[in-house]
């Protein structure tokens, strides 16, 4: 039968292992662990995690402090025209002047002259008036042609009134010097620029007018605001010695 000689040929076979096709891998071995690199790598992502941790709440660490909006002069003193209050990261080696004492420290001076946009600090005021006896400070809003344009803060300065009459066309100064002329009188001899808006401040003067600060004589201060107050102080360069 043919069933049986299929059969027969089959049987007369010798069993012999499979070998594995060309295309197929051989198994590799398992591989070596290594827990302490996995620990390291675990440490360094803990390490990373907690310093940007750390950096944002060290960003979020935020104080309210004073800023200065307008420029003060020497011996000026602060105010709620001329401040705000601004937010500033918390630093302990720097001495801000926080918000909620802006009352106390309008009762001090600058020690010098503080531009606009300034964070101040507290070395920056003083209980003192930074004035000698008998000395006062007094403003003035010149206009082109009433004062040098090579005007500096620190430099000596005469002032004169301009533009008006006087009953003998001549004043005498506080070291009795004199000047006489049409309309033309000394007020002081000699005054100091303590404050000076450009020198100062970063910005350029937007403003048609140039605000001054003198120091000068007290006995002076009335009638050298007065010819301010009239657009009729002339300032001249003076020697410093």
């Amino acid at each position: 039968m043919k069933i049986q000689e299929r059969t027969g040929a089959g049987g007369g076979r010798s069993s012999v292992p499979a070998q594995p096709m060309s295309g197929e891998r051989l198994p590799t071995p398992p591989r070596e662990r290594k827990p302490a690199l996995a620990a390291l790598a675990v440490l360094l992502i803990l390490v990373g995690a907690l310093g940007a941790t750390m950096l944002v709440l060290r960003a979020g660490d935020r104080i309210e402090v004073v800023k200065v909006t307008a420029p003060i002069p020497a011996g000026g003193s602060v105010s709620k025209a001329n401040t705000a209050s601004v937010l500033v990261a918390d630093d302990d080696s720097i001495d801000y002047i926080p918000w909620e004492q802006l009352d106390a420290l309008m009762k001090l001076k600058a020690v010098s002259a503080i531009p606009a946009g300034v964070v101040p600090v507290g070395q920056m005021f003083t209980g003192e008036t930074g004035l000698g006896a008998g000395q006062a400070t007094v403003g003035l809003s010149l206009k082109a042609g009433q004062y040098p344009n090579n005007l500096k803060q620190g430099d000596l300065v005469a002032a004169y009134r301009v533009g008006g009459t006087t009953g003998t066309g001549s004043s005498t100064g506080s070291s009795g010097s004199s000047s006489s002329g049409a309309g033309t009188s000394l007020i002081v001899d000699k005054a100091k620029v303590s404050f000076l808006q450009g020198t100062n401040d970063s910005d350029a003067v937007t403003s048609t007018n140039l605000p001054v600060t003198l120091t000068v004589d007290s006995t002076k201060a009335a009638e050298l605001a007065q010819a301010a107050a009239a657009g009729q102080v002339a300032l001249v360069l003076i020697p410093s010695s």
